[in-house]
């Protein structure tokens, strides 16, 4: 499955790098956004996968935290 191979990538990462990842995603879901107000989004499903996506990599880091 897709999303278990993207989080086992994540685990094996540093906190650094899952935050860099993070902004990373972020950035991407606001020009998604922006996109998709000014109807240039061809691919609205994109959306969802990245806010996924943004919540899987908080999770990681918060297991790391409380570890």
């Amino acid at each position: 499955m897709k999303s278990s191979k993207f989080v086992e990538e994540l685990k094996n990462k540093s906190v650094e790098e899952l935050q860099s990842e993070l902004v990373a995603a972020k950035k991407e879901l606001f020009n998604l956004r922006f996109q998709n107000a000014t109807n240039q989004l061809d691919n609205t499903a994109r959306i969802k996968d990245v806010r996924k996506n943004i919540a899987r990599i908080n999770t990681v880091i918060t297991e790391k935290a409380r570890a």
